[in-house]
């Protein structure tokens, strides 16, 4: 089971393939997912501070580019699936947005 390290928190465990989104929500991380998990809005994004969090998908590259986001270790973590270690922090929270998460993503 990989090792998720949430910046400011203690570290969690997910289950191999496990959306990243969906790790931080079960695991009381306060996450962003608007658009319900589809790579539409962004607000589900992370920093990748370590660790491998795989390659990026096309409907993935396409939001970041249109969002004018290039940093190459900020991902939606929506679109990734948790297969090793990863040192993280979110970038967009409920707390700090005052929005309401969104819905559910689906695995």
């Amino acid at each position: 089971m990989p090792t998720i390290q949430v910046e400011g928190r203690e570290a969690i465990r997910a289950e191999e393939g496990q959306k990243l989104v969906l790790a931080l929500e079960d695991n009381g991380v306060d996450i962003l997912h608007r658009c319900g998990g589809n790579a539409r809005c962004t607000t589900c994004r992370v920093e990748v501070l370590e660790g491998d969090a795989g390659p990026v998908g096309e409907a993935e590259a396409a939001i970041l580019t249109t969002k004018g986001i290039y940093e190459p270790n900020v991902r939606l973590s929506c679109q990734i699936r948790v297969h090793n270690d990863l040192t993280v922090k979110p970038l967009m929270t409920v707390s700090d947005s005052g929005m309401d998460p969104g819905k559910r993503p689906v695995d």
